[in-house]
């Protein structure tokens, strides 16, 4: 067997088998689809946020100052209840999921009960009369990272606890409503316990509360190398090296990160709000808006040259297939169609282009040659040089985008005209053999 042949089998037999169990994994679907929920929230409270803070002086003038009233603040109310409320938002969604992936367990019943176990973990604030309240700082960006975690591990520990049969098992005249409420009675029980003595526990030590635990053990070493270049590098690194095997390497990446991609997305809008220098420059919309312009592999510049310099047949019906979709961020026309999985050719660029939308945009972001994102949570599916002025507020980040179109196109040109070649070779061959069955 030749040395491809080897390569080959390998990649087929073992890595992508491998590669397709992580991408399925439970947890990491569970995570995914949990995150979905928090969206339409992010995306809400964004658009609030823009008629709260668009960056323009006039309009902020007369959004501050207009009928004795300042209005940026009253408008900011419903980014507020939005953004505010996310990470126990994500705490639901995240264990629900879980619970759910499997068949006898009442996810509604295991995502209550880890919402309350999320609501434990928070110490609350006293005011001068003695009332208690819950900060909302808690319940939003700073609490993701202990909504993920919790949200996995007391649903685990849920669903074991149900396997384990330490339920109340009710009549099967009873109501379902019922049944899983005294089901869920003793892990429920349990776990607010276990979640009561950690907090008891934790208390007596130099972290005093189980979020500073969390910020100083994990949120701050995670989000120190995520919101660097070079974490934003390894991270991109992947989601292009798994879509190489046709495994979806946003949403398996993005169940990792999108907790501290989400949290500093969050810190610019509230910096933006408040009209101060804006912290971050890698956010979930560094990606969504800059590197994955066109999809994953930014390959829209591929897509308009299938679309206009193709000399192939293939080629051209690719093009036409796949252009409109690359203009709304969706490029599995061209990923699976070309193909870019386990293409060799196409492999190269494919983890070249986003790599250096990376650097570029980084480095951009960090001298103030383009506005930060600020915070706004443009839909990924916003076509590109509009999604990069409503990302940044200001047309230096479509200016961005265009950049990164054309460096990217300067890289995908010569691969491109290598995969028409040999389509037009295999073309010609398939003539040639009609030709000669028809004699």
């Amino acid at each position: 067997m030749s040395d491809n042949n080897k390569k080959g089998s390998f990649l087929q037999d073992k890595l992508m088998p491998l590669a397709g169990k992580v991408a399925a994994s439970r947890h990491l679907v569970a995570l995914r689809d949990g995150f979905a929920l928090v969206m339409p929230l992010i995306i809400i409270g964004s658009v609030f946020l823009i008629i709260s803070a668009f960056p323009i002086p006039a309009y902020l003038n007369f959004m501050t100052k207009t009928f004795g009233a300042n209005w940026a603040t009253v408008v900011g109310w419903a980014t507020n209840a939005t953004f505010s409320i996310i990470g126990m938002v994500a705490v639901i969604g995240i264990s629900y999921q879980l619970a759910r992936s499997y068949d006898d367990i009442d996810a509604l019943s295991a995502s209550i009960v880890s919402l309350a176990a999320f609501m434990l973990t928070i110490p609350l604030n006293i005011d001068k009369t003695g009332a208690a309240w819950v900060p909302l700082s808690q319940l939003g960006s700073m609490g993701l990272f202990e909504a993920l975690l919790i949200g996995l591990f007391v649903t685990d520990a849920f669903v074991w606890m149900i396997h384990k049969n330490w339920e109340f098992k009710m009549p099967d005249t009873v109501p379902p409503a019922v049944g899983h409420a005294f089901s869920a009675l003793i892990p429920g029980f349990v776990i607010i316990l276990g979640m009561w003595a950690i907090r008891l526990g934790i208390s007596f030590t130099a972290f005093h509360t189980i979020p500073n635990v969390i910020t100083v053990i994990l949120a701050k070493p995670l989000t120190a190398v995520g919101g660097t270049i070079w974490g934003a590098l390894l991270a991109e690194f992947f989601v292009s090296f798994l879509w190489i095997f046709g495994i979806h390497g946003a949403n398996v990446v993005g169940g990792i990160m999108a907790p501290i991609w989400l949290g500093q997305m969050t810190a610019n809008a509230n910096a933006a709000k408040e009209h101060k220098t804006l912290p971050n420059v890698v956010t979930q919309q560094f990606f969504d808006n800059f590197v994955h312009a066109g999809g994953s592999g930014e390959t829209i510049s591929l897509a308009l040259m299938m679309l206009f310099l193709a000399k192939s047949d293939n080629l051209k019906a690719i093009g036409r297939l796949a252009g409109v979709p690359a203009l709304f961020n969706i490029n599995e026309p061209i990923i699976f169609g070309m193909p870019i999985v386990l293409n060799p050719i196409m492999a190269i660029p494919f983890v070249v282009v986003p790599l250096v939308s990376v650097v570029t945009t980084y480095l951009a972001m960090q001298y103030g040659l383009v506005g930060k994102t600020i915070g706004v949570a443009v839909p990924w599916t916003t076509p590109p040089i509009i999604s990069g002025y409503l990302a940044t507020g200001h047309l230096s980040g479509s200016i961005l985008q265009l950049v990164n179109f054309l460096i990217g196109g300067a890289i995908y040109y010569p691969f491109f005209r290598i995969a028409d070649r040999q389509a037009l070779d295999e073309e010609a061959e398939v003539r040639a053999e009609d030709a000669a069955a028809a004699k």
